[in-house]
């Protein structure tokens, strides 16, 4: 088992991305923390892993919210008395609007969670793995983190923000055995359609542009598999980076 006596924490883990990775983590040996705001689906992916032997506990948190932080990473720690691994994937979508439609309300709630969540759970994290001299941070960007139009303007700035703040706790840390990494996934059937109430026409016609060249949509355990690479110590020399998972998409 790659995560053996591990403990992990990820966000948004009663669906989609989250849920395969918290699935993955617990086969591999980690004790997962699974933190969502769907307290009754975060239930449901604890008595999946618990049924299939793992250890896992439901954390209610909305990574917005400071205090629902500090109780997330608390909780985690007076449960299984430490913290490994962390994995921010929590995020929403933001209709596609474009800057010139953009509202301060859309933007700053898509920063609340995309954006300012990871760096408050990483902020809560570090102290914990500074002091062992060890630890690793796995944040789920986007291909919208790397180009310039996969979905509306302010999703776009949030999760290029993303990569930017992995490079850089992914160098500062480094001399002290915490990593950093991001994984940009491409076209994934998860649920984070559902945060796509009212598409803007013209912000979604200018993202769809090249989606006819996308080789497929991927599945969330193609994701997961990434980030129990980036967790384990087989990606021991990999920091600060990120990798693209997207069958190839961005590669034309």
């Amino acid at each position: 088992m790659k995560l053996s006596g591990k403990v992990a924490i990820v966000t948004g883990g009663a669906s989609g991305m989250g849920k395969a990775i918290a699935e993955l983590y617990a086969a591999e040996g980690a004790k997962v923390v699974v933190s969502d705001i769907n307290a009754d689906a975060a239930n449901a992916v604890v008595a999946e892993i618990e049924s299939k032997g793992g250890s896992a506990i439901v954390v209610v948190a909305n990574v917005a919210k400071e205090e629902d932080v500090v109780q997330l990473i608390g909780t985690a720690v007076a449960t299984y008395g430490t913290l490994d691994i962390l994995v921010n994937n929590a995020g929403i979508m933001d209709n596609f609007v474009p800057a010139g439609e953009l509202t301060d309300e859309l933007w700053d709630r898509v920063f609340a969670i995309n954006t300012t969540g990871p760096m408050r759970t990483t902020r809560k994290a570090l102290p914990i793995f500074t002091e062992k001299k060890s630890g690793v941070i796995v944040n789920i960007a986007s291909a919208g983190g790397l180009y310039g139009s996969r979905a509306g303007a302010a999703y776009t700035a949030s999760k290029h923000a993303v990569v930017g703040f992995t490079k850089n706790v992914g160098f500062q840390y480094a001399n002290l055995g915490i990593r950093c990494n991001a994984i940009a996934p491409g076209g994934v059937a998860t649920n984070i359609g559902t945060s796509i109430s009212t598409p803007n026409e013209f912000g979604m016609s200018r993202a769809m542009a090249g989606i006819g060249l996308n080789p497929r949509t991927g599945e969330p355990s193609d994701i997961a598999k990434v980030a129990l690479f980036l967790a384990s110590d087989d990606s021991s020399f990999v920091n600060g980076t990120v990798i693209t998972a997207d069958a190839g998409w961005t590669a034309y």
